[in-house]
């Protein structure tokens, strides 16, 4: 089946700066995924963007959007400034939401490392904005204190191999008191490089955002 997109180059007023987006909508699309990208990365990360297509392919709506401007990149601790990345996506999240009120589209979190910590604190305070997350080699440990507040479903992804991440993943799986599943991929290290890595990755979290995000009658044509 092949589905037309819009693509939208989008820019998010947040505070005193603008953040640089790209908004990618199918046609008839009934949800949008959030990417908040992890530390060092940006909208142009090439994993997400594998994973944003994958979504795309499915009818999911997609924003990749940049957490921090060029300026405050270059200041290595804004990378890791959780509370800061997590104002900024709950900005994207609103700004979103007006700019497509008339859509009324669900809206769900992708987050890989620092960013899934950012979309666990942000889903635990937008609970009625959020409806899914999935979280990719993430840093679940950094939202520990709001953990068993997300109610949105939540999909924790971690490579077998990502010795230093999957023992937090274990850990905050546990925590998470919401419908959760935890995906270990075999083999895989914490970039997903592997062959076929990032292709599980990719249909995992499409399939979760399916189950959690669209309607009955879309699931069913799905």
């Amino acid at each position: 089946m092949v589905i037309a997109n819009l693509k939208q180059l989008v820019h998010i007023p947040v505070d005193a700066v603008m953040l640089d987006g790209e908004l990618v909508l199918p046609e008839d699309a009934e949800a949008v995924v959030i990417f908040a990208h992890g530390s060092g990365s940006s909208r142009y990360s090439p994993r997400n963007k594998f994973v944003a297509e994958a979504l795309q392919e499915e009818g999911l709506g997609t924003l990749l959007f940049d957490l921090l401007t060029r300026e405050e990149e270059m200041l290595y601790a804004n990378r890791f400034n959780i509370s800061l990345l997590t104002d900024r996506l709950k900005a994207a999240t609103l700004w979103l939401e007006q700019h497509l009120k008339e859509k009324g589209l669900a809206v769900g979190y992708f987050g890989a490392s620092t960013g899934a910590a950012a979309a666990f604190w942000a889903a635990a305070d937008l609970r009625k904005e959020v409806r899914a997350v999935v979280s990719r080699g993430g840093r679940p440990d950094l939202a520990g204190p709001v953990l068993d507040s997300v109610e949105a479903p939540t999909l924790l992804i971690v490579g077998e191999r990502d010795y230093a991440i999957i023992d937090l993943n274990r850990d905050a799986f546990k925590r998470v008191t919401t419908v959760k599943h935890l995906k270990v991929i075999a083999g895989a290290t914490h970039l997903f490089e592997e062959p076929g890595a990032l292709e599980q990755v990719a249909y995992a979290a499409a399939e979760w955002f399916i189950r959690h995000l669209l309607s009955t009658e879309q699931k069913t044509a799905a």
